[in-house]
């Protein structure tokens, strides 16, 4: 290949990541979900005719990306190449063949140039309500949790399957609302159909063939080479995290041997009968984005650097769910699959990785219902997105109310409260959350909710890093746990539906970032202003800094 050809190859690849992010914005311009158009909790990539991803828009979470570039495969061998046409889209939210759970709805279209089909187009989007018991942890199989589509077309030659959309109209609780998104999830492939078409049109090409390889080996390459530096050897951690009805063992031995790093999730804790587990896909996701950050940050996502990174677990445990488990919340485990493998890294790459942080996301289902049946006010359901502190890192504090590994936004307030009938009383910084260090770990929030006037609300917990805090690294302290109670101080259950009625007031205390470094090592300024900003206490001042 001359280099001519490289250097038109690699502009083309840069204007394939402006494609993909007007594909993913577009979604977020006409998706219904508040979770998609204020949180970003969504994917969308360009795919070859294999089903590689070659390009990610940057906005979007791990989760979805990493999973989705393997669920493109499935739609591949499930239907065949054969068996599509211009004007098809596909679905699925099967769990184990798409991102984990049935409330992430994937959405992939055939991309056709001169009636020959070139590529893919694909997205998912978390969506509010998918039926069964709801976005919630308390299913004890898959059944429960709502209603799975299989792999199947939503429209064929251009025509919407309309006895799809009544099945999924009838079985869920926001009929315009899931059916919205699904359209927008539609309209979002076909605003990247035709910037790749205008963009194929400019370089008068009539494949993407050559493209793909050159993404992919390219990327391919530079994994590796990222990998060779770092040192080989065979690195183990674990870590114990609340789980649902009993703790959750989690365990990872890296191998790291020349380009290559396996790990293996073998010790884990057996599956939950509740809906925390997490499907393998979802895991070797979250567990490919913690490797790849540490070591490769800045080769772009794709499926060429994803694969020298080889995720394995036991089938059967709680990071390898087996059909029919459920797997509602599957994020609680997998945002916590990060810190298990950084924290084996580190043993191979001191000063890189950060401690551990909250990393789940305090997601708050809540159903609002009328306190009187008989008054005639609508039931609601609203989705929140809130995040703890991350880990304080080598050199720098922990971001407070951040979602890592997630990325995804924070819900405005303003936002939240337009959806549904609840009132957000509070929603600051929690003070002196953060793990003490030399670098301090970032801080939680407080967070109170109540219905408005004529309304009761349940809300489903999913919330960890209650009874198992984050841990601080070298030295560091561990940030504070998080809190569920009534803002009387009444405790309530982490996980599970739960009554607040007309009058009360949930209160949601999130979990801080652990510290990096010993506390004494901080400068004597850094505390000085961290106390002016009342992001630490007095006491805690005196007590971990020795400050007078």
């Amino acid at each position: 290949m001359s280099q001519t050809k490289d250097i038109d190859l690699q502009i083309m690849w840069n204007r394939l990541i402006a494609v993909v992010e007007e594909q993913a914005m577009t979604l977020i311009r006409t998706a219904f979900s508040t979770s998609v158009r204020e949180a970003g909790d969504l994917s969308a990539g360009l795919f070859d005719r294999q089903g590689r991803m070659i390009a990610q828009a940057v906005t979007g979470t791990p989760g979805h990306v990493n999973a989705m570039a393997e669920s493109v495969t499935h739609f591949v061998a499930e239907i065949g190449v054969q068996e599509m046409f211009e004007g098809d889209v596909l679905i699925t939210n099967d769990p184990w063949l798409g991102t984990g759970h049935l409330h992430d709805i994937t959405i992939v279209t055939p991309v056709f140039r001169k009636g020959a089909h070139i590529g893919f187009f694909a997205c998912t989007a978390h969506i509010v309500d998918i039926g069964g018991r709801g976005f919630g942890p308390d299913a004890n199989e898959v059944y429960e949790e709502g209603l799975l589509i299989p792999i199947m077309k939503f429209a064929e030659r251009g025509v919407v399957a309309k006895e799809l959309v009544r099945l999924i109209r009838a079985n869920v609780r926001t009929p315009d609302q899931t059916v919205g998104d699904i359209y927008s999830l539609a309209a979002c492939n076909e605003a990247g159909d035709r910037r790749l078409q205008s963009m194929l049109d400019e370089f008068g090409i009539d494949d993407i063939d050559a493209l793909s390889e050159f993404i992919i080996e390219t990327s391919r390459r530079a994994t590796h080479e990222a990998i060779a530096k770092v040192p080989d050897g065979v690195f183990e951690h674990d870590m114990q995290v609340d789980g649902y009805d009993a703790p959750v063992h989690m365990q990872v031995r890296l191998d790291i041997a020349g380009e290559r790093i396996k790990a293996d999730f073998d010790g884990t804790s057996g599956m939950s009968k509740f809906g925390v587990n997490c499907p393998e896909v979802y895991t070797r996701a979250y567990a490919c984005y913690g490797l790849k950050c540490a070591i490769a940050p800045q080769v772009p996502n794709n499926t060429g650097s994803l694969e020298p990174f080889e995720i394995t677990a036991p089938e059967g445990c709680i990071l390898a769910a087996k059909r029919p488990a459920p797997v509602s919340v599957r994020h609680v485990m997998g945002h916590l699959v990060p810190d298990v493998v950084l924290g084996a890294l580190h043993q191979a790459l001191p000063n890189t990785v950060p401690a551990e942080g909250a990393s789940a996301l305090w997601n708050i289902q809540i159903s609002a219902r009328a306190s009187d049946p008989e008054s005639g006010l609508p039931d609601r359901e609203v989705l929140m997105f809130n995040s703890g502190g991350t880990g304080a890192r080598p050199a720098l504090d922990g971001l407070s109310a951040t979602a890592f590994p997630s990325g995804v936004s924070t819900m405005s307030v303003e936002a939240t409260e337009h959806v549904g009938p609840i009132t957000v009383w509070r929603k600051d910084l929690r003070e002196g959350s953060g793990g003490a260090g030399a670098q301090r770990g970032g801080l939680g929030q407080v967070i109170e909710i109540s219905p408005r006037e004529g309304y009761d609300f349940y809300f489903n917990a999913m919330f960890d890093r209650v009874k198992h805090a984050a841990r601080g690294r070298d030295g560091g302290h561990a940030g504070s746990p998080g809190g569920v109670a009534l803002s009387d101080g009444t405790e309530l259950a982490s996980k599970g539906r739960q009554l607040i009625k007309n009058g009360q007031r949930l209160r949601l205390s999130l979990p801080g970032g652990g510290g990096y470094g010993t506390p004494q090592q901080r400068d004597r300024n850094a505390v000085k202003a961290d106390l002016q900003a009342e992001l630490i206490t007095l006491a805690q001042a005196k007590t971990d800094y020795g400050y007078e």
